[in-house]
């Protein structure tokens, strides 16, 4: 991914004051994290790749889980992933804006926001495989 230096040209200038209140901040934030997903789904590949993952398994998680409540832990797990990637991708966006030079507190950034994403898969994972299991592979398992 290439820093696109116009994403941020007017950056400041889009910010609305902090004085805002009631519904009025509610909508703004509301636009904020809006127009944030949509550049984690234009800048970031594996925010897409995750997104179009989790819409296949948000009805196969229908079928997996046994309950509600198996449901909605492979629910969670989905919109952990997500959340980390963004975060990830917020650290990676603001590391990006001092440039391409080699430092080591820059590369432990990204390093540690890239090892929050492998944590995340890894539950992610364990969640699934724990329903999956539970579900299917108990029920044939001899007692």
């Amino acid at each position: 991914m290439q820093f696109d230096p116009d994403y941020f040209k007017n950056w400041s200038k889009t910010r609305t004051p902090l004085k805002l209140d009631g519904l009025r901040r509610i909508i703004s934030a509301t636009r904020y994290s809006l127009q944030g997903l949509q550049a984690a789904w234009r800048y970031e590949e594996s925010f897409r790749q995750e997104v179009v993952a989790i819409a296949v398994l948000i009805p196969v998680s229908i079928y997996v889980a046994g309950s509600v409540a198996q449901w909605l832990w492979l629910i969670l797990s989905c919109a952990l992933v997500l959340i980390t990637e963004l975060l990830n991708s917020a650290v990676e966006a603001a590391v990006d804006r001092w440039g391409d030079e080699e430092n080591e507190l820059i590369g432990r950034a990204k390093d540690l926001g890239s090892a929050s994403v492998f944590v995340s898969l890894v539950f992610f994972f364990l969640v699934w495989g724990m329903t999956i299991v539970d579900q299917f592979v108990y029920d044939f398992w001899p007692t």
